[in-house]
C-alpha cells in the first residue's frame, strides 16, 4: 500500500478512536533543541531532575523507538465542561483532571488499540505509543507536523481546538506521508497569558519559569511551596488553567464529547475539609486512578492547607488543626502557615501548643515564622 494511502486511512483511524488532531512528521532531530537546553540551564525544570538526567534523550526520538522514521502526533480535546466556582472550603483542579480516569491510561488504551490496528496491515512494522512519559518534545513535533503552533504560555495552539489538549504521539519505522510544518504564529501582540499568571511565572513570551507556575507548585514540587507564592495559589489546589482560561483562542473550541473525561462533581472543585480525615489508604482508594494521585496525599493536603489559609472559614479552621496532627510534616508545616493567616486567638494558642510537641526541626521553625508572622499582621 502506497504510504500517502496508508497514511490517510491511520490517520482516519485516529479519528474513530477519539483522536481530533492528526499530523505526521519525519523522525529528526527537534529543531527546538537548544533552546530547551537552554531553559534546562536556566533552571526553570525546578525539581523535575527527569528532565535534566534524560537531556542527551531529548536528541532524537531514536531515544523512543530504534530505528524510528515517522511519527503520527495526536491531539484529544479535555475540555467538557466550564468550571464551577469554588466557595469556602473547596479548591479548583485543573480541568484535565477533572474525569473519572488519569488521562495517561486512557490514551495509552486508545494507542495500543491504533497499534494493533496497524500492525493488522503491516505485521512486521515496529510501533510504539507514548503521552507524556518518553523523552520526546511533543509540542516541536507537533508543531512539525502541521498541528499549530507554539504559543506565549509555552502551550500548543490550534486555530480551531484552542489549546484544550492531550498530546500523544505513535512512533513507527515505516515511511508515511509527511504534512507540512506549521510554521505561522497567531499570537501576535497579545499578553493576556502572560499578564494574567498571578505568579508572573513567563520572564518572557513563549518562556515558562517552571518554579513559578502553579501547576508545577501544586503538583510537581514535593517540598514546601515558597512562603512569597502561596497567596498567589488563591483557590488552586491541584494544577492551574488561568493562562489556557484567558487566551482568545479558546473562547470557542469544541467541547470534550469523551465520557471518562465528563467532570467529577467531587472534583470540579475539590471539596478540602475532608481531606485531612482520609489516612493513606483511604487516599489511594479514592484517588488512585485520577491525576490527583500524582501529588500523592502528603502533596494534596499540603495544597489544601494553603488553599484554606488563602480563604479563611471556620470550617477550614477545623480541618487545618487537624492537619496540624498530621502524619505528614509537610502538611503539618502547610497547616501551621495557613493558620497564621486566621485573625482568632484559638488559631494561634494551637500553633503554641503544637510548637511545644513537634519533633520535627523544620515544622518547629515553619510554626514558630507562622507565629511571627501572625503578630506582624497584627
Amino acid at each position: 500500500m502506497p504510504p500517502a494511502e496508508f497514511t490517510h486511512r491511520l490517520k482516519r483511524q485516529a479519528r474513530k478512536l477519539g483522536f481530533q488532531l492528526t499530523g505526521v512528521c519525519p523522525a529528526v532531530s527537534p529543531r527546538g533543541l537548544s533552546r530547551f537546553h537552554e531553559w534546562l540551564g536556566a533552571g526553570y525544570a525546578g525539581e523535575m531532575r527527569y528532565l535534566v538526567d534524560r537531556k542527551e534523550a531529548y536528541a532524537h526520538p531514536r531515544s523512543v523507538l530504534e530505528g524510528v522514521r515517522s511519527i503520527l502526533m495526536l491531539g484529544m480535546n479535555y475540555r467538557s465542561a466550564e468550571p464551577t466556582s469554588s466557595a469556602a472550603c473547596e479548591g479548583r483542579v485543573s480541568c484535565y483532571a477533572w474525569g473519572a480516569v488519569d488521562y495517561h491510561d486512557l490514551i495509552h488504551g486508545r494507542l495500543q488499540e491504533l497499534a494493533q490496528w496497524y500492525q493488522q496491515q503491516f505485521p512486521l512494522a515496529r510501533l510504539r505509543g507514548v503521552v507524556d512519559t518518553a523523552p520526546l518534545l511533543e509540542r516541536e513535533f507537533a508543531q512539525l507536523a502541521g498541528l499549530g503552533w507554539v504559543g506565549k504560555h509555552t502551550l500548543l495552539l490550534n486555530r480551531q481546538q484552542g489549546s484544550w489538549f492531550f498530546l500523544a504521539a505513535l512512533l513507527t519505522d515505516q515511511p508515511l506521508e509527511y504534512d507540512l510544518p506549521y510554521e505561522a504564529d497567531y499570537c501576535g501582540s497579545c499578553r493576556a497569558c502572560l499578564d494574567a499568571c498571578p505568579t508572573a511565572a513567563f520572564p518572557e513570551p513563549y518562556v515558562l519559569d517552571a518554579t513559578r507556575c502553579i501547576s508545577y507548585l501544586t503538583i510537581e514540587l514535593r517540598g514546601p511551596q515558597p512562603e512569597e507564592l502561596r497567596g498567589s495559589l488563591n483557590d488552586w489546589v491541584f494544577g492551574c488553567d488561568i493562562c489556557q482560561e484567558v487566551c482568545p483562542w479558546n473562547r470557542q473550541v469544541p467541547r470534550a464529547d469523551e465520557p471518562e473525561l465528563v467532570p467529577q462533581p467531587q472534583q470540579n472543585p475539590l471539596q478540602l475539609a475532608g481531606l485531612f480525615d482520609l489516612d493513606e489508604s483511604a487516599f489511594r482508594q479514592r484517588f488512585r486512578r485520577t491525576p490527583l494521585w500524582r501529588s500523592k496525599r502528603r502533596g494534596l493536603l499540603r495544597n489544601a492547607a494553603v488553599v484554606l489559609g488563602n480563604r479563611p472559614s471556620p470550617e477550614g479552621m477545623r480541618a487545618l488543626l487537624r492537619g496540624l496532627r498530621d502524619e505528614e510534616s509537610l502538611v503539618r508545616g502547610a497547616a501551621a502557615w495557613a493558620l497564621a493567616q486566621f485573625d482568632q486567638a484559638a488559631a494561634k494558642r494551637a500553633l503554641q501548643q503544637r510548637l511545644a510537641i513537634e519533633p520535627e526541626r523544620e515544622v518547629r521553625q515553619a510554626i514558630s515564622a507562622a507565629l511571627v508572622g501572625s503578630q506582624d499582621a497584627r
